[in-house]
C-alpha cells in the first residue's frame, strides 16, 4: 500500500489529506480545528484527524508532499522586485524576513510541525513537493473518474504561473500552455474585490454576488466594461491576458491597485469596507465579472482545440466562480464538466498526494466508471451519538433523541414549514468551502422574508448577499435550466420561467433596497436579482440523511428543495 500525506500551508485555506493507493481516507481544513477564516498556519490539527481517521503514524506514511515548490516562487518573487526596482523596497523589506523564517526553509518548517503531532524517524520520511498548479490540476483530474479529460486551472499565481492548459490520461498530467505571473485572472478579480471594498482571498465572493445587481445595459455598466478591455487588460483569442501593470500594485507593492488611478479611471471613490455600497459599485462588480467570464470561456475553448477532449476538468480559486461555471455549462462545449470542490488551496493538499500517488509512485489508477468518486466531499471528521450526548450534558444543552430517523425528518420538515430556522449537523464534515448538507443551515425557499432574515439575524452579514437551494437531484430539471448534476454548488443556474413573477415596469428605477426586497419569484429565499440561483443537487447514494430529509419536506410541502448555508456566522469557518 502506498500512503500518501499531503498538506497545503503558509499562505491560506491552510489543509491535509492522506490517500491510501490513490483513494481518499481524509481530508480537513486546518480553519476547522483552530477556528481561524482561510487560517495559513501549519496544519497540525487536520493532519492529526487525518492520521487518525486513516490509523497511522508519520512513520508509516510512504511520503508528506507539500502542495507547491518554494524555491520557484521565492524566485519569482525575487526576480520581480529585481525588475521592478527601485520600487517596492519597502515591500521588499516586509517580505523578506517572512520569507527567510517560514517559507525558504520549509522543509524545517514542515518537519519541526510534523514532531508537534508526533514523534517520528526524521531520516526515514520522504519529503515531496509538488508544483502549484500540478496540484490544482490533480486535485480534479484524478477525482473526477474520467479516463481523459482537458484540464484548466486558473487562480492568482502558484510558483509562476497563474493559469494553465493541461491534458490528463490515465495516470499521466501533461501541461500545454501556461500563462505567467504578473497577468493573472485571478489577482484582476482581486483588484476589484480590493477596490470595492472587500478583503482579498475571502470576499472575491461576495463581489461575485453583488454583481447581478449591476445594470447590464446602463450606460456606465457599458463603459465601465470598456475601460477594463482597453486601459487594464488585453485579452486574447485563446484566453491569455496581459495586464497593464501601471494600475496594479501587488508585484512589488503592500496594496493590489494605485489607487488614485483607479479612482480617475472609473470616477469614484474606492469603497472602504463595510462603506455604503451604491448603483455605481453594482456596475462595477458586473463588468469585471462579465469580464471574467469573456476570459474563462475562451480559456476553456482553447483547451478544447488543444486536447480534442469532451469533457474538462477544473481547479484553481477562478474555479469556484460558479457563475462563470453556470456560462461554461450554458455552452456546451463540453458534454461534462468537473470542477473539484475544494478548488481553492485547500484543495491542493489533496492534489499533491494525488499526483505523488499516481505520478511519483506510479499506483495504477483504478477506474470503476463511479459517478462521483468525491463522495460528496464529506472527508472530515463525525461524531457519535455518545458523543452529542456528552456534550449536550456537559453544556445542559436541551435535547431530546429521536429513535426513528423517519420522525425526525418529519418533525424538522413541519418546524421548516412552520418558518423556523434549522441548525442542520450530521456525518462527515465537508471538505471545501461549501456547506454541502452536514453542516448546514437550513430554512424555506418559498418564503419571501427568510433572505433578509437570514442575511440580518442569523448569518449577521450584508444584506445583498443570496442563499443557495439544495435540491432532489430529479426534480432539478424542472425549476432549473441545467443539463447535468451540480453536487457541490458549483453551477449557476437560471430558474425556468413559470416559476417566476413579473417584474415591475419602473423596476431598473427601484433602488437597491427595493429591489431586493422585491419577490421575483415562487422560490423567493434562493432566486437572485437575475432569477440565478447556486444549485446543489442532492441524490441518495451521496447523502442519504440529508436526502431523506428534502424528501420529507417534499411531501409535506410540494417543494423539494431548501435553502442551504454554511452552519457559522459571518467571519468564521464552518462549525
Amino acid at each position: 500500500m502506498v500512503k500518501i500525506l499531503g498538506i497545503s500551508a503558509f499562505y491560506h485555506d491552510a489543509a491535509a489529506a492522506i490517500v491510501v493507493d490513490g483513494k481518499l481516507i481524509a481530508a480537513a481544513q486546518e480553519e476547522r480545528f483552530n477556528r481561524i477564516k482561510h487560517s495559513a498556519d501549519f496544519p497540525v490539527n487536520a493532519i492529526t484527524y487525518c492520521l487518525e481517521e486513516a490509523g497511522l503514524s508519520i512513520d508509516e506514511l510512504d511520503a508528506v508532499v507539500f502542495y507547491d515548490k518554494p524555491l520557484l516562487k521565492f524566485e519569482r518573487l525575487l526576480q520581480t522586485y529585481y525588475s521592478f526596482a527601485p520600487k517596492g523596497l519597502l515591500s521588499f523589506l516586509k517580505a523578506m524576513p517572512v520569507w527567510l523564517d517560514e517559507k525558504l526553509f520549509l522543509k524545517k518548517k514542515i518537519r519541526e510541525g510534523l514532531n508537534k503531532i508526533q514523534p517520528y524517524n526524521k531520516k526515514k520520511l520522504k519529503l515531496l513537493f509538488s508544483a502549484h498548479h500540478l496540484s490544482h490540476a490533480a486535485s480534479a483530474f484524478y477525482p473526477s473518474g474520467f479516463e481523459k479529460a482537458a484540464l484548466l486551472t486558473i487562480d492568482g499565481v502558484g510558483e509562476w504561473c497563474t493559469a494553465s492548459i493541461g491534458i490528463g490520461e490515465q495516470n499521466s498530467i501533461r501541461f500545454l500552455k501556461e500563462l505567467q505571473f504578473p497577468h493573472s485572472v485571478g489577482l484582476l478579480y482581486s483588484a476589484f474585490t480590493y477596490f470595492l471594498g472587500f478583503k482579498v482571498n475571502s470576499g472575491e465572493y461576495k463581489l461575485m454576488g453583488l454583481a447581478p445587481y449591476g445594470h447590464p445595459h446602463s450606460e456606465q455598466t457599458i463603459q465601465f466594461i470598456h475601460f477594463i478591455k482597453e486601459k487594464m487588460v488585453s485579452i486574447q483569442t485563446d484566453g491569455s491576458i496581459w495586464m497593464d501593470p501601471s494600475y496594479f500594485n501587488y508585484t512589488t507593492g503592500l496594496k493590489m491597485v494605485h489607487t488614485a488611478k483607479w479612482e480617475k479611471l472609473f470616477g469614484m471613490k474606492k469603497r472602504e469596507e463595510e462603506g455604503e455600497l451604491n448603483q455605481s459599485h453594482c456596475n462595477l462588480a458586473f463588468a469585471i465579472q462579465s469580464v471574467t467570464e469573456e476570459i474563462v470561456l475562451k480559456m476553456a475553448k482553447e483547451a478544447a482545440l488543444l486536447t480534442g477532449c469532451n469533457k474538462i476538468c477544473l481547479a484553481g480559486g477562478v474555479a469556484l466562480n460558479c457563475v462563470a461555471n453556470g456560462k461554461l455549462l450554458e455552452e456546451n462545449t463540453f458534454s461534462e464538466i468537473y470542477i473539484q470542490p475544494a478548488a481553492g488551496d485547500a484543495g491542493g493538499a489533496l492534489g499533491a498526494a494525488l499526483a505523488a500517488s499516481f505520478i511519483y509512485f506510479n499506483v495504477e489508477r483504478s477506474l470503476t466508471g463511479e459517478k462521483d468518486p468525491m463522495n460528496g466531499s464529506f472527508w472530515g471528521p463525525s461524531y457519535s451519538n455518545e458523543e452529542v450526548v456528552r456534550m449536550n450534558k456537559k453544556m445542559k444543552a436541551s435535547s431530546e433523541y429521536f429513535d426513528d430517523f423517519e420522525k425526525l425528518c418529519n418533525f424538522i420538515s413541519e418546524k421548516l414549514a412552520d418558518g423556523k430556522i434549522i441548525g442542520w449537523f450530521q456525518g462527515r464534515m465537508e471538505f471545501g468551502p461549501r456547506a454541502l448538507g452536514n453542516r448546514s443551515i437550513l430554512a424555506d425557499a418559498r418564503n419571501p422574508h427568510m433572505q433578509k432574515k437570514l442575511n440580518l439575524n442569523i448569518k449577521y452579514r450584508e444584506g445583498f448577499r443570496p442563499f443557495a437551494p439544495s435540491i432532489l437531484e430529479e426534480e432539478a430539471h424542472r425549476y432549473f435550466k441545467m443539463n447535468q448534476a451540480s453536487p457541490y454548488m458549483l453551477f449557476v443556474a437560471s430558474l425556468h420561467s413559470e416559476w417566476r413573477l413579473p417584474l415591475p415596469d419602473s423596476y431598473e428605477q427601484l433602488s437597491l433596497k427595493e429591489r431586493l426586497e422585491l419577490q421575483r419569484s415562487q422560490v423567493p429565499a434562493i432566486t437572485h436579482l437575475d432569477y440565478s440561483a447556486r444549485v446543489q443537487t442532492v441524490t441518495k447514494k451521496t447523502n442519504p440523511r440529508f436526502y431523506q430529509l428534502l424528501q420529507s419536506y417534499y411531501q409535506l410541502t410540494n417543494c423539494p428543495m431548501l435553502v442551504n448555508t454554511s452552519f457559522n456566522v459571518r467571519g468564521e469557518p464552518m462549525v
